[in-house]
């Protein structure tokens, strides 16, 4: 899972708008599963993550065009064009530009840019197996 005191409360709010790129969204264990993976890699090839707590979801930003293409099932690949996603480094907690539910698990800036999509299709892979292994166990 994620390496333990990995903050979550950097949110989402309407400063700076995030260029054009694609969304890839997964159950949150099996993205929390798939981010350590890719943390744990040789190169850190992880790129900015969303986690939205509301949804139980998160959102891996990767190239644009990657949506044309994605066909990993369990998953959805959206174009967002950067449309909607906004970032801040540390917004008010109660302003009214914060958003509930919402936070950046992995920031941009502290982040490669984008996740690479056959990257991350094989740590989302890896990941549901490891998932499927430790739910077998039970």
């Amino acid at each position: 899972m994620v390496e333990a005191g990995m903050e979550t409360s950097r949110s989402i709010d309407s400063c700076t708008p995030l260029p054009a790129c694609d969304l890839v969204t997964v159950p949150a264990r099996q993205g929390l599963e798939a981010v350590d993976i890719l943390r744990r890699g040789e190169i850190e090839a992880v790129g900015p993550v969303l986690h939205d707590d509301d949804c139980d979801t998160l959102c891996f930003v990767v190239p644009p065009g990657t949506a044309a293409a994605w066909d990993m099932p369990g998953s959805t690949c959206t174009e967002t064009d950067g449309r909607g996603l906004r970032l801040a480094p540390e917004p008010p907690a109660d302003g009214p530009e914060a958003q509930p539910g919402s936070a950046w698990l992995l920031p941009p800036g502290e982040a490669e840019p984008a996740t690479d999509p056959a990257v991350l299709r094989r740590a989302l892979g890896q990941a549901a197996r490891t998932i499927e292994a430790a739910d077998n166990c039970r």
